[in-house]
């Protein structure tokens, strides 16, 4: 904890990510969030709003002005009114800490229309990393490009997909201005991603006139479903729904979460239900596999933590977690068998692939769903990916959960779903399901 610092909603004093929980924030979480993401610093202010930068652009202020308790966690104090908690964090990756609160995402040969693709730039004889991003960040575009001494500023688009990664070397000529940093050149660019939400994919709307059928997001619990509903949402801008109702994802914007799953007037329908009469009242399905080892521990952390939660040490040393292993763990394989003897017009998509290979699944998913796909609104999405659903992995547990015993369940029950696909000619479940 380094102290209590001024802010001011204008020109924020920690100008990185944010994001806020105005019933559940705590000092972790926070720090949690920001350190995840290469930030140096993680702030609190008002109780329950998170904050995280490189610099911190702002005065001391007395202790006694952080006033306010965690929305989470009484016991700790969570910044104040215009008042921010400020924490320094330890980071795993030197290479993190450096760019601060610009995402890496690599070294790319310039585009033949440069500046078409990459509209805005600046001539910059003292370049670095952080006055071009500052520079796009203003300019208010999310891709800030270092060619030697230029700093170009743009958008994912078909012109510049950022698909197509070059060898770093390439790009590893010195900055002008900082000699640890690399600023590319005129023909190899440097890209970063700044904190400037790319807004073409963000609107979302209900379906103008009834669905002629009814599309479902179908997966076991803890394969991410709600991570797809949220990539689908983007790429199509339509809401997706759910043959539930779940008041904390309807409060995080889903707002086809209070219709009901019949209405026709949501893209898809999340579900987990694995019987023959729910399967064959959807006209098709999107069916989502994820290794169970990790779909298992998923699961259980949301049962016992919330959304993006964890459970308690106690939990999984106690008894639930061998009896939720015994209860789940052949509910992952009879979902997917189900889903491939009763579903009508299936695609299966892997999570693992999808992590791996976003643009291409979220291309086949939005074409089962019948609406056209926009390829600068896929290429925003790459950049919007992780929404407000992903649990943070720092948290990892520090042993591995699974008996040799449980080990040798799963490991069935993986042979039975690798079969089952590889029967209907498609390909079988990743290598990585198999323990090594």
């Amino acid at each position: 904890y380094i102290g209590c610092y001024e802010d001011n909603t204008r020109r924020r004093t920690l100008r990185g990510m944010s994001f806020f929980d105005y019933k559940k924030m705590t000092v972790f979480r926070c720090q949690d969030n920001c350190a995840e993401r290469g930030y140096l610093y993680a702030g609190l202010e008002f109780g329950a709003e998170c904050y995280c930068g490189h610099k911190i652009q702002a005065s001391n202020a007395s202790e006694s002005e952080c006033n306010m308790e965690c929305k989470g966690e009484r016991s700790n104090t969570c910044g104040g009114i215009n008042r921010l908690s400020i924490y320094r964090l330890e980071l795993a990756q030197e290479s993190a800490r450096r760019y601060g609160s610009a995402i890496f995402r690599g070294c790319f040969r310039q585009p033949e229309n440069v500046s078409i693709a990459l509209p805005a730039s600046q001539l910059m004889l003292n370049m670095s990393v952080d006055k071009c991003v500052d520079f796009c960040t203003e300019k208010e575009f999310p891709l800030a490009a270092l060619a030697g001494t230029t700093c170009r500023c743009g958008f994912p688009s078909t012109l510049f997909p950022l698909h197509e990664r070059e060898d770093e070397q390439l790009c590893a000529h010195k900055c002008a201005a900082e000699e640890f940093e690399s600023c590319g050149s005129a023909e190899f660019l440097l890209v970063y991603q700044t904190q400037v939400q790319d807004n073409r994919c963000m609107d979302r709307r209900f379906l103008p006139s009834r669905a002629k059928q009814l599309v479902a997001l179908a997966s076991f619990p803890g394969a991410g479903n709600t991570w797809a509903r949220h990539l689908i949402e983007l790429a199509t801008g339509f809401y997706t729904g759910s043959y539930y109702f779940d008041g904390s994802l309807y409060n995080k914007g889903f707002k086809g979460e209070r219709d009901h799953w019949r209405s026709g007037r949501t893209i898809c329908i999340k579900t987990h239900e694995s019987g023959q009469k729910e399967i064959e009242s959807f006209d098709s399905a999107i069916l989502l596999i994820r290794n169970p080892y990790k779909a298992l521990m998923a699961e259980f952390n949301r049962k016992y933590g919330g959304h993006i939660g964890f459970a308690a040490h106690a939990h999984w040393k106690g008894k639930e977690w061998p009896e939720f292993v015994a209860n789940y763990a052949p509910w992952w394989a009879t979902h997917t068998l189900d889903w491939l003897r009763y579903g009508k017009k299936v695609l299966v998509v892997h999570f693992e692939d999808l992590k791996q290979d976003l643009f291409v699944q979220l291309q086949r998913m939005v074409a089962l769903l019948g609406v056209p796909a926009c390829e600068d609104r896929l290429l925003c999405v790459e950049g919007q990916k992780d929404g407000n659903f992903k649990r943070s992995g720092l948290r990892k547990l520090e042993y591995d959960p699974y008996t040799p015993e449980m080990r040798k369940v799963i490991s069935g029950y993986i042979r039975t779903v690798d079969a089952a696909l590889k029967l209907r000619n498609l390909s079988g479940v990743p290598e990585d399901y198999f323990p090594r």
